[in-house]
């Protein structure tokens, strides 16, 4: 067992959940599903989860399969999260992949990792506010409605 104090243990779970509910604030104001509390309490699920792997296990026992079975359950999550209806697109992959995204930025956080977690929550936010900033899906659409306009030359 390696001893860390639980007050750092404490923190780790509050800066996990913070950076979760900060991602999930994104997708909330979006208004996409899976806002700001499933976020955050996937992301302080997975950090709780990597500490009792690092925490309460002895050196040597493999500790490796608590986050294995911490990614293989938020896959799984996410999995119940994309929808397709009949004869229209996909939906919800880009929200059930930021959940696997904040489960690993809170396995990073639960382990020690803060470097590593904040950079991978930047990351994770930033590239889904990247829609909002850059009007992404406005953009295609217009360039859709464009080619859908114009007579094909065959």
């Amino acid at each position: 067992m390696i001893q860390i104090p639980e007050w750092e243990m404490v923190g780790r779970l509050i800066l996990a959940a913070f950076l979760g509910y900060a991602i999930g604030l994104e997708r909330e104001l979006a208004g996409h599903p899976a806002g700001e509390r499933t976020h955050a309490l996937v992301s302080l699920g997975a950090a709780t989860f990597a500490l009792i792997s690092v925490a309460a296990f002895p050196p040597g026992a493999d500790s490796a399969r608590v986050a294995a079975g911490v990614v293989t359950g938020i896959g799984f999550l996410g999995a119940g999260m994309i929808l397709q209806k009949r004869g229209q697109e996909v939906q919800g992959l880009t929200t059930a992949a930021g959940i696997w995204a904040v489960g690993g930025v809170g396995l990073a956080i639960g382990s020690g990792l803060y470097v590593l977690g904040l950079a991978a929550a930047a990351l994770v936010g930033g590239i889904l506010a990247s829609e909002q900033i850059f009007k992404i899906d406005e953009r295609l659409a217009h360039r859709r409605r464009e080619s859908e306009a114009e007579p094909d030359d065959v």
